[in-house]
């Protein structure tokens, strides 16, 4: 592992601007070269359904190539010399939708298999070279074609939502309000996704750090200099299928799992998806959710489904509006703004889970919390952590057939513990973590693996213009568990974890690796990673 940052060619304001700025996709951004952009009317199809296709593009006629992304790279549609003009688009796209006109339809074939089907669209630019653009939609299952030993993956599309950039406004930075500098409450569907979130070249870094930090050495945001750098949205390893759920589909049916995909709007809109399977996966980035889309899961976990979550940063609760099309999340303005508040129902505000008034803490469900997790492996969190899970119970039947010990490393090499890690308060007995009475885990959980992360950024070696987001999720966790945001409060949660725990659940069950990155044992032919991954789809599956 080296000990050197690398070298994007930024100079040290670029650096600091990369991670610092807001910067982002609009329509007239690459000028003279000439662009194109795709949307299509949803995330999810059937088979037999109509996709619509919207595109803006500055050359005349474009070709359009689909495949199918999973075990291999699966040609299945090849269009050519398909008309296009430039459309106009709203200022405030990203919480309008562009509004453009449709541009071409297909029909899905009945045959199609569930899962990603990627688009590329290809025109000549204005300067007689090639212009590209990625598109991805979900073909989820038919009923018909559900049987026994399937599993359902459910992308974190309410997550992809949230930090996509393309526009200028998402959950976190955006062109909205008076000064033009606010993150949007509400953001569309109705916008091509940012660069990144489809495709990602093999070199794009990660969020976890893979640089071992010498003593004194000032953490560094590899991932967004090299985005800043390269072009790429600043949210690309944030989210998005190309850095995350690709990942564990692509393994799945390499390891021979038959696997469907849909995307979290059927648990909210069409919850039956769900029947017929036995086993439900989560993996990833998986931050964003509906009060609906947790109900399908309970249910479904409750009548004896079993809900495998290899993911981390449960977080915030979301509203749909517009029959799918906009997604609203007040985040940290919520009890001051969203209406909920003053005319709805108080347990549908767009807060954190685990504010008192929703009264439903992320735990009920997947039994581990983001308030009491999070930041683990980068900026100035944890950046020389263990970088894998310390196992605690190497006799569970997760861990069988890799060899653990107590006190052992899981996923270390592969670095899967990061970047964002979910967790409970507990205590030790007898050398082995417990959830301690007032965690609000459900009944019959075990702690299998715990690491440490932390809520805050360390500031010894970081200086405040450095910081990414130093403590202001410390003091909004602080104010939603404690009431206010003072330091003394702040102390209490400064600290947190990461766990793995099991758990059952009515007549189902639950398993859920806390973190983010468990992706990247996969991506990496961790062995031990992958042990545990299929020890728990086998037991699932009933195989």
């Amino acid at each position: 592992m080296t000990t050197d940052f690398p070298d994007f060619g930024l100079t040290p304001e670029q650096r600091r601007f990369a991670v610092r700025g807001h910067y982002y996709e609009y329509p007239g951004m690459d000028g003279g070269c000439g662009e194109i952009w795709c949307y299509s009317d949803r995330f999810s199809y059937g088979p037999g359904e109509t996709v619509t296709l919207f595109v803006s593009s500055t050359a005349l006629r474009f070709d359009l190539e689909i495949l199918r992304d999973g075990a291999g790279e699966t040609p299945v549609l090849t269009q050519r010399n398909i008309a296009a003009h430039w459309q106009e688009t709203p200022d405030q796209c990203s919480v309008l939708g562009c509004g453009w006109q449709d541009t071409f339809e297909f029909r899905i074939p009945e045959e199609w298999p569930s899962g990603a089907y990627r688009l590329t669209l290809r025109a000549e630019g204005r300067d007689g070279a090639p212009i590209h653009c990625y598109h991805l939609f979900i073909l989820h299952p038919a009923p018909a074609r559900k049987t026994g030993g399937r599993i359902l993956q459910v992308a974190a599309t309410g997550t992809w939502t949230a930090y996509n950039t393309w526009g200028g406004s998402n959950h976190y930075q955006g062109i909205t309000g008076p000064n033009r500098d606010q993150y949007a409450t509400g953001v569309s569907t109705q916008r091509p996704w940012c660069r990144g979130f489809v495709v990602l070249p093999k070199e794009a870094p990660r969020v976890p750090l893979e640089v071992s930090l010498p003593v004194g050495t000032t953490p560094r945001y590899p991932h967004m200099e090299w985005a800043y750098a390269t072009g790429y949205s600043k949210k690309y390893a944030s989210a998005g299928w190309a850095s995350y759920d690709s990942h564990f589909f692509r393994w799945a049916e390499r390891a021979g799992y038959e696997v469907d995909l849909a995307s979290q709007h059927e648990l909210h809109f069409k919850p039956e998806i769900l029947e017929g399977y036995d086993c439900a996966v989560f993996v990833g980035h998986d931050e964003y959710w509906t009060w609906e889309m947790r109900d399908a899961v309970d249910s479904f976990v409750g009548r004896g489904g079993h809900a495998a979550r290899f993911a981390g940063n449960f977080m915030w609760q979301t509203r749909l509006e517009d029959e799918g099309r906009r997604q609203v999340c007040y985040k940290y303005r919520a009890r001051a703004e969203d209406p909920a508040y003053k005319t709805g129902d108080v347990t549908r505000a767009t807060n954190s889970w685990e504010a008192p008034e929703i009264g439903r803490p992320g735990s009920a469900t997947f039994g581990l919390n983001s308030t009491n997790g999070v930041y683990a492996g980068w900026g100035g969190c944890a950046p020389r952590g263990v970088r894998g899970f310390p196992v605690c119970r190497p006799g569970h039947w997760a861990f069988a057939g890799t060899g653990l010990f107590y006190g052992d490393l899981l996923g270390a090499d592969s670095h899967i513990y990061g970047y964002e890690v979910d967790g409970l308060d507990y205590e030790i007995r007898h050398g082995l973590p417990h959830p301690t009475k007032t965690s609000g885990a459900p009944e019959g959980l075990e702690i299998l693996a715990l690491g440490m992360a932390s809520q805050v950024e360390e500031s010894d070696v970081l200086a405040p213009e450095d910081m990414f987001f130093g403590d202001e999720d410390g003091r909004f966790i602080a104010e939603t568990l404690y009431g206010e945001a003072s330091d003394e409060n702040l102390e209490k949660v400064r600290y947190s974890n990461g766990m793995i725990v099991n758990f059952p659940k009515g007549k189902g069950e639950v398993f859920h690796a806390g973190t983010c990155e468990w992706v990247a044992g996969l991506l990496r032919n961790d062995a031990m990673v992958e042990r545990v991954t299929k020890n728990v789809l086998d037991r699932y599956l009933k195989r």
